[in-house]
This record gives structure tokens, C-alpha cells and sequence, in this order.
């Protein structure tokens, strides 16, 4: 049987060696931190090995706490890990190195007693491989790691008896995600009321295309009255194409520069069901632009802002942007593009650090249709690669 041992500072970009080299269908025999000692760890930081191979088909297991695992055993024959304890004296054991290195000694000294407690109070529990594998389902699906650990732990403490079907294991964790997802549920356009919805985001997200199988869906399918109004006059070529949408779906359209002709273009569509305005892409880091464009918004006073965001942009980007937006009075979001995205871990991080409930789903360029009324339960589906 050939095994392969694979290194990496982190388990994603071991697992992502595994998956390239060996493909989807490898099995994952053991996994190990290296330089797990405390000196070795700070000097030549953390280090993870995964040994799999594509001619076995066994269970595999991971210790609970993947950040401090240590000394795991190599013999793919055992179905548990149990924390090691460390020992009562562990600081005055390394001691003489940790005077070694001066000023460093007492930080880590302080870290070796955080271990020492946290390993003396957390309780020890077995992590079945239906376990393990859940978790690098959700580490290859771009769950943050420690987000994926957290809820591996969450399951393991909530349920009174260990799952060994990774169905039922996809499905509970299905539901503890679904749980933590906020969604807004679809726009309302009632009668003559002129409600007045805006897209607002960073370039490139897909704004115009939205905003058209959008207003498609309410004309065409709900047969109400839209009108469509653009503020996007610095892309070549934006508002020539929202005016072919317009004219294919037959609605009215108005485009505008400033604030008082945005008053105006307001005033003329009082009398529709539902007015959707589509904003000038902005970046999130130049404040003058969001200044800008949070000025034109005041003078539509919009009932809804809904901030468009990529799929396949990553955690940081996603969560940067977010918060740099919701000075225009952002209420929702629209993420875009899922059918170009490797995984949809990423929302879940996302909907953690935004206080913001997801509106619609788009997964597809084709107006009126590849967008989807967001559903928590759905979209907690689609993040563990489901549905």
C-alpha cells in the first residue's frame, strides 16, 4: 500500500495538497502538529502532516482541539485520541531554555501554564471518523478552521450520544448553522407605493445584473409596476446596459448625476410599486466615494439598501467591506456568484462579524432567473456542500 505524507503551516493548505495530488477520493489515514513544543513552536512556528492514501478505504479521527494536538498516534488501527496531560512541573522542566532566550521566558512561561489548566479542565471525549471528516468537509469547503472546530465541539457537547453516520453528522451541523444564518425574506413592493430599493457595493460584484432579474421577476412574474433609476455614470457602459434591460422589459428609466436630479427622477416614479436604483460600484477603502455615494442615498431615501458582495471574495475582504459600507445605511445583502465559488464557508463567517440578514442568492448570469429568495436552512445546505 503507498502512503504519502503531506506538510503544510496550515491543515486547509495540507488538505488542499492531498486533494491535488491525490484527488477527491483519498483517504486521510492520520494527521499530526508538528513542532508541538512550545520552543520549537514559537522558533519555527506551527507545521501540520497528513499521511493519506488513494488504496485503503479506513476511518479515519483528529484530536478535538486540532491547534494543540500533539503526539497523535500514527497507527491508523485506533478509532480514538485522547488529549495528552501535561505534566506538573512542565515550566520548571524547560526552564533552563527558556532562560535562554531572555525577555521571551516569561510569555512563554505564562503559555505553559494556560496549556497545563486547559488541559487539566477540558474533558476528554472520543471523535469518531464521521466526525473527522466533517470537518475537513467544512475546512475544504472554506470554513474558517476554528470556526469549523468550534462547531465539531458545539456537536460533540449537545448531542447525548456519538454520531457515526456522516449523514446524520452533515445534517446536524446543517441545522446548528441554519440557526445562526439571519435572512430577510424578499422585497415587498405593494401597490403605489413608490418603495424605493437600492444596490449599493464594491465594482465587479454583479450589481446591474441583479438589479435586472430583479426588476424582471417583479414585472414580468408579479406584474407590478418598477421603475429603475441609475446612479452608475462613471462605468463605460453601465447605464447603456440597464437601458437595454429596461427596454426588453419595457420600463421606465431614469438616470441621474446629482442630488437634485435624484429628487427629481424620486418624484416622478412616487406613483409605482417599486423603484430599484443601482449605485456606482465603490471601493470600500476610499471614503470620499462612500461619502459620496451615502449623499445621493439621503436624497432618494431609500426603504432598503442592500449591499451586494461576491461569493468568491475571501472572509477578510468580505467582512472589510461590510463594515465600510454600512455607513450608507446598508439594511441587507445579496451575495453573488455562487456558481464561481470553490465553497461557501465564507458566509458563514460573514453573517458572524455582519449584523446583516441575507436577502436573495444569485448563482448565474441568466436574467430573470439564478436568484433565489435567501433561506437559512437552504443556505446552511449549500455552505456544507449539500445541496
Amino acid at each position: 500500500m503507498k502512503i504519502k505524507t503531506f506538510r503544510a503551516k496550515t491543515m486547509q493548505q495540507a488538505l488542499n495538497s492531498v486533494r491535488q495530488e491525490l484527488g477527491p477520493e483519498a483517504t486521510v489515514l492520520h494527521t499530526r502538529e508538528l513542532n508541538t513544543g512550545l520552543i520549537a513552536r514559537f522558533l519555527r512556528g506551527r507545521q501540520y502532516e497528513i499521511a493519506a492514501s488513494t488504496e485503503v478505504g479506513v476511518t479515519t479521527r483528529m484530536p478535538q482541539t486540532v491547534t494543540h494536538a500533539a503526539n497523535l498516534e500514527s497507527d491508523v488501527a485506533h478509532d480514538r485520541y485522547e488529549q495528552p496531560k501535561l505534566e506538573p512541573n512542565y515550566g520548571a522542566r524547560y526552564r533552563d531554555d527558556f532562560h535562554r532566550q531572555d525577555t521571551r521566558y516569561d510569555d512563554l512561561n505564562s503559555l505553559a501554564k494556560q496549556l497545563q489548566q486547559r488541559a487539566v479542565h477540558t474533558p476528554q471525549r472520543q471523535l469518531h471518523g464521521s466526525m473527522f471528516q466533517a470537518y475537513t468537509d467544512m475546512i475544504e469547503l472554506d470554513v474558517e478552521e476554528n470556526v469549523a472546530q468550534e462547531l465539531i465541539e458545539r456537536l460533540q457537547s449537545e448531542l447525548a450520544v456519538e454520531l457515526h453516520d456522516a449523514f446524520a453528522v452533515r445534517a446536524e451541523l446543517a441545522r446548528m448553522i441554519s440557526e445562526e444564518l439571519d435572512v430577510s425574506g424578499p422585497i415587498e413592493a405593494s401597490v403605489g407605493q413608490g418603495r424605493v430599493v437600492a444596490l449599493v457595493g464594491p465594482t465587479g460584484v454583479g450589481k446591474t445584473t441583479t438589479i435586472a432579474k430583479l426588476a424582471a421577476n417583479f414585472r414580468l412574474r408579479d406584474n407590478k409596476r418598477v421603475g429603475l433609476i441609475s446612479v452608475d455614470t462613471y462605468r463605460i457602459g453601465a447605464v447603456e446596459q440597464l437601458r437595454t434591460y429596461a427596454d426588453i422589459i419595457d420600463l421606465p428609466m431614469e438616470v441621474v448625476s446629482s442630488p437634485r436630479e435624484m429628487r427629481e427622477a424620486i418624484a416622478r416614479f412616487a406613483d409605482l410599486d417599486l423603484v430599484l436604483m443601482d449605485t456606482a460600484g465603490r471601493s470600500p477603502r476610499d471614503e470620499v466615494k462612500i461619502q459620496e455615494l451615502r449623499s445621493m442615498l439621503a436624497e432618494a431615501e431609500p426603504d432598503e439598501v442592500h449591499l451586494v458582495l461576491s461569493a468568491v471574495g475571501g472572509v477578510r475582504s468580505l467582512t472589510s467591506t461590510a463594515e465600510r459600507f454600512a455607513a450608507v445605511g446598508t439594511t441587507s445583502m445579496i451575495v453573488t456568484k455562487l456558481d464561481e465559488a470553490n465553497g461557501l464557508g465564507n458566509l458563514l463567517s460573514v453573517a458572524r462579524h455582519c449584523n446583516l440578514p441575507f436577502s436573495y442568492l444569485t448563482d448565474g448570469q441568466n436574467v430573470p432567473d439564478d436568484i433565489q429568495v435567501a433561506k437559512s436552512n437552504h443556505l446552511a445546505q449549500q455552505i456544507l456542500g449539500i445541496a
